[in-house]
């Protein structure tokens, strides 16, 4: 492959893209560095700490609008670990799934390998759609994914029926992507993609029904490790902590994210700028005759990770590798769907002005693959 050096006036500003970990804006880290000796290495118990945990609590409850009752809980282990502690914690019985993806397949097999829980139902449709999932007799959790981050698949969140709870994974919607609050009881997600900070945390916001939900299953005997328990989550959030020593470094980015994205006019904000750029990626697309976007129906394209196909004759990691060496990085697919495809992150913390410059930055660079 030739070396392809793209004009400086095509590059954006920043080059990061990524899917997650995502952009972490260099004004968070900055204030970081400020406030790293008086914070970084101090305990999680004492008010410094607590009060980081504090600042995410009420920076979620505000940017969400959220009602009395609903619980803000925070953990260790991301939201890979929050599909275990659902199964031990949210689920009676039996839980039904939609599977459409990497991620929505995990939190099923999650909830399999779990020797004290019924088998769940799983509704499955093919990588670039989503299922529809409707009321199960015998269910008491419906488990949704909002956006499928393997794939660019958005879903919409609505409760399958008035019977059972319901636990939405939104990694990387959240923050990025409208919904019902009225229609979910456990929104679950991770800080490293809109909330532009690093990994290592769950974040749950859950309903009164939730709440309830997790007390009724742990008055049941059932052995629940530690880690897994979100009783124990509960109660360690509503004192400003997590259950054990968390990141300091990624709470703090987190607020910083929270201060930000609620002066730029909240949610509602986030969803707007967010839609507003990944329509320029999906019509960029539909411009070109080597690219379309893989999600066929428009109305399940996510706003937040934007997947697009390359003609066979453009081989993808040809020109990610292009990119990567001018400092445009984590453009790639999801390694396990195996496409000549880009995806791109669209999350808050990204600029207008870059997605443009991306998008012809990946012109220049097809134009000099193609040259003879």
């Amino acid at each position: 492959m030739p070396q392809i050096t793209i004009p400086v006036s095509l590059l954006p500003a920043d080059g990061r893209f990524g899917s997650g970990p995502s952009k972490v804006r260099q004004e968070g880290v900055r204030r970081l560095g400020v406030a790293a000796g008086s914070l970084l290495g101090t305990s999680h118990r004492q008010a410094g700490v607590k009060g980081q945990v504090r600042r995410v609590r009420e920076g979620l409850r505000e940017f969400f609008s959220l009602p009395d009752g609903y619980e803000v809980v925070l953990g260790n282990g991301g939201a890979a670990l929050f599909w275990d502690a659902a199964a031990h914690c949210l689920v009676s019985r039996r839980s039904a799934h939609a599977v459409f993806g990497e991620f929505s397949a995990k939190f099923a097999q999650a909830v399999q390998a779990a020797p004290f829980l019924d088998d769940p139902v799983i509704t499955e449709s093919p990588p670039g759609s989503h299922p529809a999932v409707r009321a199960e007799p015998g269910v008491d959790l419906y488990a949704l994914t909002h956006c499928e981050t393997s794939t660019g698949v958005v879903m919409p969140i609505r409760r399958p029926s008035p019977e059972g709870i319901v636990a939405v994974d939104a990694t990387s919607a959240a923050g990025g992507v409208e919904f019902d609050l009225a229609e979910v009881d456990a929104y679950f997600f991770s800080p490293q993609k809109c909330f532009g900070s690093e990994g290592g945390l769950f974040v749950a916001l859950m309903s009164p029904a939730a709440v309830e939900r997790v007390e009724a299953v742990r008055g049941t005997g059932r052995y629940i490790p530690s880690m897994l328990d979100l009783g124990l989550a509960l109660r360690s959030s509503a004192a400003d902590q997590t259950y054990n020593t968390p990141s300091i470094s990624t709470l703090f980015l987190m607020g910083e994210q929270l201060d930000w994205l609620n002066e730029q006019g909240g949610f509602a904000a986030a969803v707007k700028d967010c839609a507003a750029k990944s329509a320029i990626v999906y019509d960029w697309a539909q411009a070109r005759p080597w690219a379309a976007p893989f999600v066929a129906d428009p109305s399940m394209r996510s706003p937040v990770v934007c997947t697009i196909d390359l003609d066979p004759s453009i081989p993808s990691g040809d020109v990610t590798a292009a990119l990567r060496d001018n400092g445009i990085v984590d453009t790639e697919a999801y390694r396990k769907l195996e496409r000549n495809q880009l995806r791109v992150a669209t999350f808050p913390a990204i600029a207008p002005a870059d997605v443009e410059r991306l998008m012809a930055s990946i012109d220049y660079v097809v134009a000099a693959l193609s040259a003879p």
